[in-house]
């Protein structure tokens, strides 16, 4: 097939282009212009020549096709930058991070882990602080610490 040629193009295209084409001449533009023009517009709406045997077929499916790619990586991109977020936050130890680690975590799971990962890593904190204080007396340090830390946790949520 020469190059111009306009046989894989459907009669619509074809009607579409005459129409574009008197529409350009209108407005002021050369035949050769005008005519450029409106084949231009044609194959940018429809991607060229849609007969059977045409090689153009998959132009605009390849478009769209990148397009939904694009965005579900985005959103996987979201989601994995949260559940990171939700990971780092417990690392401080504090109540309030903890809290504000489970409030924006997006499921009811994710909330029960990062509550008991905080309460875990403040009863440990508690336990070395308050071991050497609670031996003297006789009572198990790490036990009241992280029975403590539970509760503290449990009515938190």
């Amino acid at each position: 097939m020469p190059r111009g040629d306009k046989s894989s193009y459907t009669d619509k295209q074809k009607r579409n282009a005459e129409h574009i084409e008197e529409s350009e001449k209108d407005q002021g533009r050369s035949e050769a212009a005008a005519e450029r023009i409106a084949w231009a517009t044609v194959n940018k709406q429809d991607g060229g020549g849609k007969k059977s045997g045409s090689a153009n077929k998959t132009a605009a499916k390849t478009t769209k096709t990148s397009k939904t790619a694009a965005t579900k990586k985005a959103a996987v991109k979201k989601t994995a930058a949260k559940k990171a977020a939700a990971k780092a936050a417990p690392a401080k130890a504090t109540k309030k991070t903890a809290r504000q680690a489970a409030e924006k975590a997006t499921t009811k799971t994710a909330i029960r882990k990062t509550v008991k990962k905080a309460a875990k890593k403040t009863v440990a904190k508690q336990a070395t602080g308050k071991a050497a204080s609670k031996t003297a007396t006789g009572a198990p340090a790490k036990k009241t610490a992280a029975t403590g830390a539970r509760k503290r946790a449990a009515g938190k949520t």
